[in-house]
This record gives structure tokens, C-alpha cells and sequence, in this order.
């Protein structure tokens, strides 16, 4: 649902914003917008507006949620903040009945032209000067010729035939009565917070399920695997009383069968269970001794492999518990704007904690190594085979990229994949300078790295911990950059 010109009207007659300050301008996403205004009439007023150009959802407003701010800086809130910020608004009328509002705002000897169109097909805030020229849009949108030094005049072409009034001018628009008590620009906040589109706690609520709901059944589907290995290794018990039993029933020398034309089973009795008769494999040619060390080597396998199995099951056990609780907080969240900042989190692999029922900054799940919060990118580095091997294990996926550096030991570089998305070139030379940098070859300033995707890596058979062998790799030659690694430095998480 998208606001109607009449309901438009009424909004900014409510919230009377002609004489109020602009104190604060940020953005949560790159199309939501918030203002925080003081002053107004009689100077005491505080208010929080909302500008929304969300698809079926474009609606101005104001709001009393917390709206959080983005992860970084965006484009179009520095520059407001360059120009409007403790500038006073002197007018704010919608054009018509198009669903066009014009803000003007003035700093100084200056002023500026805000106009919000709030078109669900078409909505877009541009900035310009008295003259009309764009000094900016929230939407740079070159086909409609709304970028950087074109012109904007709206009220120019209200009555142009074929102008893009997206309402049918036989169609009567009314007031429409939503639930709840109060102004109608609180009961439109909070209609939009249960119902409004892709800010709506009902499809952010859905979204979290799902994403959760696929980490979830990935990790029971893991647990369930590491279940029946337990159960395999604890098994290992009877391969060291095999290894007894032969060493008992034959001479330590020569070949179980002469000429190893013999059986390759042999029978006797249970040393743990008396009475009771067991067939054990052996090989003929080899001596009762080499035999009895074969199995010995299986149980020595089987009680190793089961500690580790029982490390990771014990692991396993505490990210589910994580995740469990990460699904109750988020869907105990009742702010959609906070909401939807926690989930952009969750997408990239970052589970919130309890700070997310707060409304305090949340953290990412703990895990080993350094991360990089590169714009919208995660880039993880292992320091040692420890960490190499427990991100390989746990913390990333088949379609992450995998880099490292050639012929030097060092560390495992991932950048999480975005679902839909390519990894843009400077994310890579990002991450290729990390691998570089935290290996022995540092030193060199420069050097080879290949890199592939994580399901195209293939661990060594009795090889030490984390040791991969990777498939269907690319190489790349970088030169470490001081610039881009101070960058990274500081954008550490």
C-alpha cells in the first residue's frame, strides 16, 4: 500500500513542518531516508520523519520507531548533510495532487529544493538549487535525465499532456481509516511496521525463518553425519581385540597361509564376550603379526577420529543453540527498520546476539580468525592451520572464494558469497592483498595467489590440519598496496 495525494495532504498538515530545523539526516538502506527536525511554531517541537520509496510501500511520515543508521556511510545522506543540515525548512506543500512533494530548505544565503515523488514505479528524492538544476538524487537515474546538473521543474509539467500522473484523474481518493488511536501519521507508522511491503515485521519475520531455517537444517543435517562416524569410531574398540585374537591363535612369523592359498577368514572365540564365536578379515599372505597391526592402526584411527568427532559434534552443538537463539531474537524484534538491518547482518553470516533485543549494536557470531567488513563484503583470514581448518569446517560454504598464496605458507583468505552477486574486482584485489600479507611471502611486496570456490577444494588424505587441495583455480600476481591495506586495517570487524 502506498499513500494516496489526500492522505499526503493530511500527513504534512499534521506534521506542519514549515519553520522546524533539520538537525540529522542519515539513511538505514539506500531507500530509506530519515530526518530529525526540532522547532516548528512554537519552537519545541521534536520530530522523526520517515521517507520511504520502497516498491508498494513509498510513503513519508513520521515515526516513532528508532531508525538505525547504515553499517557505512551512503552517498546521498553525506551529501544532504553537506547542504541541509541545520537549515530551516520554510515550505513543504505536495504539487498538485501527484504525489510530489517540494521541501524547501534554507542554510545561510542558500537554499535547496527537496522533491520527494512518491511513485511506487518511479520514486526518487532530488535535491536542487533555486534555478532548478540536480545538485543530487537518492535515485541517479540517467534515462529520465535525473543525475548531477540536469534540470527538475515538476511544477512545469503538472499540466503537460502525458505527464506521469500515476493516478487516473477519473478515480476519487479518499481518506482511508486504519486501525489504531492517535494522529494519522502514528496509526500509517504502525500499519506500515505490521503491513508495509518489504518493511513489514509480517515478510522480514518470514525471511528471517527461512534464512535461519536453511542454517538450521545445514547444521542438523552435519550433526546427523558426525553422529553416525561417533557411532562408527566408538566401534573401534573391536579392532584392537581382532588384532588380540590373531596375534593368539597363530606364530607371529611366516604367512597366515602358506603360499597364501588359506582362507581370508579365521574364527575364535570372543575375548569380551566368552562363548560367543567371531570371523575376522585377514589377509593370507601377509604374517599373523602384520595382520594384527592392520587392525591395531584401526583402532588407533577410530579412537583419534572419535575425540575429534566429539570436539566437533560438542561444537556443532553450541552454533545450534546460537542459532536457535538468534531466531528467537529476531523474531521477537517489533522495529521492521532494525529489523531489516539485523537481517542484511544475517546475510552475510553474522548472527545477532542479545544486543539485538536491546537496540544496542550487535555483534557477529564468534569466530576464529580476522574479519573485514568491505562495504557489503565479508573477507575472513585464518592466522595458523588451526583456523584455517575450523573456517573450512564451520564458517564458510561452497560457494565462497578461497584464496591463497603460491608457494608460500600462510593463510586462508574467504570472501563470503552474496547470493546473485559477482565479487566486484576491487573486493578481490582487497583479498588477494590480505592472502599476500599474511603470508611468508610479505616481505617480497609481491607475489602469486590462486583462488577458487571453497566446493572446489578437496582436503589431503593423512595430510596435517587444514591442508586443501584446490581444483579448477585461477591465478592472479598482486603487489601489496599500503593504501588498501590501511583501508582494510581499519575496516576490521
Amino acid at each position: 500500500m502506498s499513500l494516496n495525494w489526500k492522505e499526503i495532504d493530511l500527513i504534512l498538515h499534521e506534521l506542519d513542518l514549515p519553520g522546524m530545523q533539520i538537525q540529522k539526516v542519515w539513511q538505514s538502506a539506500f531507500d530509506v531516508l530519515a530526518m530529525q527536525l526540532y522547532g516548528g511554531k512554537d519552537g519545541r517541537h521534536s520530530r522523526l520523519i520517515l521517507v520511504s520509496l520502497s516498491p508498494l510501500a513509498c510513503r513519508i511520515h513520521e515515526t516513532f520507531r528508532a531508525v538505525p543508521k547504515s553499517e557505512k556511510p551512503l552517498r546521498f545522506a553525506e551529501f544532504l548533510k553537506s547542504r541541509i543540515v541545520n537549515g530551516r525548512i520554510e515550505e513543504a506543500v505536495q504539487l498538485g495532487d501527484n504525489r510530489i512533494i517540494r521541501i524547501v530548505v534554507r542554510r545561510g544565503e542558500a537554499a535547496y529544493r527537496l522533491y520527494i515523488r512518491l511513485w511506487s514505479n518511479a520514486a526518487n528524492v532530488i535535491v536542487t538549487g533555486e534555478d532548478n538544476i540536480i545538485l543530487d538524487a537518492m535515485k541517479r537515474l540517467p534515462k529520465r535525465g535525473e543525475i548531477g546538473g540536469g534540470a527538475y521543474s515538476p511544477e512545469q509539467s503538472l499540466n503537460a499532456e502525458g505527464a506521469a500522473a500515476p493516478e487516473k484523474q477519473n478515480k476519487k481518493y479518499e481518506v482511508r481509516e486504519l486501525p489504531g488511536e492517535g494522529s494519522f501519521n502514528s496509526r500509517v507508522d504502525a500499519w506500515y511496521a505490521e503491513h508495509g511491503g518489504r518493511l513489514s515485521l509480517e515478510q522480514l519475520r518470514e525471511e528471517v525463518k527461512r534464512s535461519i531455517g536453511k542454517n538450521r537444517n545445514r547444521l542438523e543435517a552435519a550433526l546427523e553425519r558426525l553422529r553416525e562416524k561417533e557411532a562408527d569410531y566408538s566401534r573401534g574398540e573391536r579392532f584392537k581385540e581382532y588384532g588380540d585374537i590373531i596375534l593368539s591363535c597363530a606364530p607371529a612369523e611366516g604367512p597366515s597361509c602358506p603360499e597364501g592359498k588359506g582362507s581370508s577368514w579365521i574364527e575364535a572365540e570372543s575375548f569380551s564376550s566368552p562363548g560367543c564365536l567371531i570371523r575376522i578379515e585377514i589377509d593370507p599372505r601377509k604374517s599373523p603379526a602384520k595382520n594384527a597391526e592392520a587392525y591395531y592402526e584401526k583402532y588407533r584411527k577410530a579412537k583419534t577420529g572419535l575425540s575429534g568427532v566429539q570436539e566437533e559434534i560438542a561444537a556443532g552443538k553450541k552454533e545450534l543453540e546460537k542459532i536457535l537463539l538468534a531466531e528467537k531474537q529476531l523474531l521477537e524484534e517489533t522495529n521492521p527498520i532494525r529489523l531489516e538491518a539485523l537481517l542484511r547482518k544475517l546475510r552475510r553470516g553474522l548472527l545477532p546476539d542479545s544486543a539485538a533485543k536491546t537496540g544496542k549494536p550487535t555483534g557477529g557470531k564468534k569466530r576464529p580468525g580476522i574479519g573485514f567488513a568491505d562495504g557489503d563484503w565479508l573477507i575472513l583470514v585464518g592466522r595458523d592451520a588451526a583456523e584455517n581448518d575450523e573456517l573450512l569446517r564451520r564458517h564458510v560454504k561452497g560457494n565462497d572464494l578461497w584464496l591463497h598464496a603460491r608457494d608460500w605458507a600462510g593463510s586462508y583468505v574467504f570472501i563470503k558469497n552474496r547470493p546473485g552477486k559477482s565479487i566486484p574486482l576491487e573486493i578481490l584485489l582487497d583479498a588477494a592483498n590480505l592472502a599476500l600479507f599474511y603470508s611468508k611471502g610479505r616481505n617480497n611486496k609481491k607475489g602469486d595467489l590462486y583462488y577458487t570456490q571453497v566446493k572446489f577444494l578437496r582436503r589431503a588424505k593423512n595430510g596435517p590440519k587444514g591442508l586443501v587441495i584446490p581444483t579448477q583455480e585461477k591465478n592472479l600476481s598482486v603487489t601489496l598496496e599500503e593504501a588498501r591495506l590501511k583501508r582494510l586495517e581499519d575496516a576490521r570487524v
